[in-house]
């Protein structure tokens, strides 16, 4: 069972976790024998977050419920509210994750809480476009390391920018293994052109019910 954990900051913003949550919560792409994935909602306290597009979340956990295992992932979505300190205990527990072999996913302003701590130092990794880290992150040492792409995938760690939620979905997707290649490809590109001929393709490769 893997058990991914969804961080709900306040502000957070809403568009970018919208592909992956839709997709592991409705398994409607999954391949025949993809793992069991349970998807919950993390915060600060079981009290509710308003999200930057006006939503209410009511997390399912506390930071302390995270699993530290191999089987977790944690999700850091963007938001306004990453430099408050109070975000430090969930980047505390993506440090712990990443180094019992969890995955830790961020995006947009989430990253920035990640170079802070020093976890983007010597890995590869990316973000707001270069010179944001910089920016936002006097500390940051990661700069030999940055990579100017949309999402950049380094193992246990993916991180991307603020309009990379689309390719950032792609590869969480395709490190959980819960669609087959052929699915991955074709729903990555049905989502970023748009084009018919690909959504007939990703019907094409889904199992026979």
């Amino acid at each position: 069972m893997l058990t991914v954990y969804v961080y709900a900051p306040d502000t957070l913003a809403d568009w970018e976790i919208g592909y992956v949550t839709a997709e592991l919560n409705s398994r409607r792409f999954f391949q025949k024998d993809a793992p069991e994935v349970s998807v919950k909602t993390a915060g600060i306290a079981k009290e509710p977050v308003k999200t930057m597009g006006g939503l209410t979340i009511l997390p399912d956990c506390v930071i302390d419920d995270i699993a530290v295992s191999d089987t977790s992932v944690l999700l850091l979505p963007g938001g306004n509210t990453w430099e408050d300190p109070k975000h430090d205990p969930v980047i505390k527990k993506a440090a712990e994750l990443l180094s019992v072999g969890g995955a830790v996913c961020a995006i947009c302003g989430a990253t920035a809480a990640l170079a802070r701590a020093g976890l983007l130092d010597h890995r590869p990794h990316t973000s707001n476009g270069a010179g944001f880290l910089d920016m936002f992150c006097p500390n940051y040492k990661g700069q030999r390391y940055y990579v100017d792409k949309p999402s950049v995938s380094d193992g246990n760690l993916i991180t991307a920018g603020g309009t990379g939620a689309l390719l950032w979905t792609k590869q969480v997707l395709e490190h959980l293994g819960v669609f087959r290649p052929d699915t991955l490809e074709a729903w990555y590109a049905y989502f970023s052109t748009g084009e018919a001929q690909h959504f007939f393709a990703l019907m094409q490769t889904l199992p026979e019910s």
